[in-house]
């Protein structure tokens, strides 16, 4: 049993909508378990399961429309095979006694014609390419020029946020984040590289952003609604020479909105937590490994004994460590190996398979004695039953 006197990341939080027995989150992590067509693998349930003891669990970012994929085998929320296929996976967590978001991500210039349902060339704020090779279907190739968005493309990306919302409550997702971080469409617009518009979208950076919250707020609720920020983050050439004086203005127009929470990742050249913390009176998520190695229990801690935040986010994590809560609450080293050759193909293996504490200690005891018998259920990937 958790002990929740060891760790305050293992004390309850409720704020609003949010009542969690920990103030754990697991952070959206892209992993490509997914058909062809956007719809979750049935391995997806047993993962997301696997870590329903996490205060809040957050998916890997899901395609609102195909217009908006980023890659091939990411998952989508449009059809009506995708909303049944996720509401396998929320009630797996739900029968866990979990709480899960679903994170809407639009790639905007993110993305090439073969890795797209459409086959289409991607569209962003501006046509300015992703550089260096991109990943597709069937390889690597160079990334195409997208195409500027119009007026028109725009409120059509906001619609199509608003339509997967929905389609998020309707597969038992108890909220939803916009993805307004690490390159995608959101953060392309708040960017000075990627958003070279001249209409009002250019000359406010922060416009896009504030009209796709509110649209998606009004639509199914704030208290329902998550936003996740990375202020000057350089992933995939992104550049914010001066990102302070714009965060803080988007932050300060969206306080009245009453989100769920902010979700904001920190950066080294901008420390964002703690400039946006005070602008902030809602429920704030941080999360500090983006861009450095995975977060360590003490870090953890020390943002919420700082109060930089509420809840922190883990990603590396909680790959290798399902059972992340009980883990720290026994104070564990949490060094179990991530399988990093099967981050990213689409099967059990190195997905649903990493064993708990308990099982790990149970196979260090039988190697140890030489005793074969087995003291733990076959995972998914044990007994081959890959997708």
């Amino acid at each position: 049993m958790t002990n929740t006197g060891t760790s305050p990341l293992l004390t309850p939080y409720s704020s609003g909508s949010l009542f969690l027995p920990n103030r754990l989150v697991m952070a959206p992590m892209t992993r490509f378990r997914a058909h062809e067509d956007g719809t979750p693998l049935p391995v997806v349930a047993d993962y997301y399961a696997q870590r329903a003891e996490a205060g809040l669990l957050i998916t890997e970012g899901i395609w609102p429309h195909r217009r908006g994929q980023s890659g091939w085998r990411i998952p989508g929320l449009e059809t009506e095979a995708h909303v049944t296929g996720w509401r396998v996976v929320t009630e797996a967590v739900h029968a866990r006694g979990g709480r899960i978001f679903a994170q809407l991500m639009h790639g905007g210039r993110q993305g090439h014609p073969r890795s797209r349902l459409l086959g289409d060339i991607p569209a962003g704020p501006s046509a300015v390419p992703v550089p260096g090779p991109v990943h597709v279907r069937d390889g690597k190739a160079e990334a195409p020029l997208p195409r500027e968005m119009t007026t028109d493309d725009i409120r059509t990306a906001i619609d199509d946020h608003v339509n997967a919302a929905h389609n998020a409550l309707r597969a038992g997702f108890d909220g939803v984040e916009i993805h307004g971080a690490n390159s995608y469409l959101t953060h392309q617009f708040l960017a000075d590289n990627t958003n070279r518009r001249d209409d009002v979208y250019g000359r406010d950076k922060t416009r896009f952003a504030i009209e796709l919250v509110t649209a998606v707020s009004e639509a199914v609720g704030a208290h329902r609604l998550g936003l996740r920020l990375s202020p000057g983050n350089p992933q995939f050439g992104m550049s914010e020479a001066n990102p302070a004086p714009l965060y803080r203005r988007l932050v300060d127009a969206l306080g009245p909105v009453g989100l769920a929470y902010l979700h904001v990742t920190d950066n080294d050249a901008y420390p964002a937590l703690a400039d946006l913390r005070p602008r902030w009176n809602g429920t704030l998520v941080a999360n500090v490994g983006e861009n450095h190695a995975p977060t360590t229990r003490e870090q953890g801690e020390r943002v919420l004994t700082e109060n930089h935040a509420d809840l922190v986010s883990y990603g590396r994590a909680f790959l290798a460590h399902p059972d992340l809560p009980a883990r720290i609450a026994a104070n564990d080293p949490l060094a179990t190996p991530i399988s990093t050759e099967h981050l990213y193909t689409h099967g059990a293996q190195g997905y649903n398979d990493y064993p708990t504490l308990e099982e790990e200690r149970a196979r260090r005891l039988i190697s140890a004695c030489g005793c074969h018998t087995t003291l733990w259920p076959a995972r998914a990937a044990d007994r081959g039953d890959h997708p």
